[in-house]
């Protein structure tokens, strides 16, 4: 069993920038993949950004490229996900994933256990 607890988000103005958390506990951290994904109101949950086990492989989805970067601490058992020139249309919750496997990967049914989410809202 992994618990995951998101930490990080909040209101923020178009243009600036917030820093994630996700912690996780109950497992060795660096056994298994991880990812962000985030959900807007009346939206699918949609993937935004994956990290192997290491920490060497990442995969973000195109409307994050250059702006978002996803990180991960084994040491401190914690994931990040860095968000840059933060725009309106990223306003959703924000979820954390664990994958039982070492791979980055973008399907979130591959995903096996999720954090309570924490909100970003961005204002125009």
């Amino acid at each position: 069993q992994v618990q995951l607890v998101e930490s990080g988000g909040g209101l923020v103005q178009a243009g600036g920038s917030l820093r994630l958390s996700c912690a996780a506990s109950g497992r060795t951290f660096s056994s298994y993949a991880m990812g962000w994904f985030r959900q807007a109101p009346g939206k699918e949950r949609e993937f935004v950004a994956a990290i192997n086990w290491s920490g060497g492989s990442t995969s973000y989805a195109d409307f994050v490229k250059g702006r978002f970067t996803i990180s991960r601490n084994n040491a401190k058992n914690t994931m990040y996900l860095q968000m840059n020139s933060l725009k309106p249309e990223d306003t959703a919750v924000y979820y954390c994933g664990v994958r039982n496997g070492l791979k980055a990967v973008v399907v979130g049914a591959e995903y096996d256990y999720w954090g309570q989410g924490t909100q970003v809202t961005v204002s125009s």
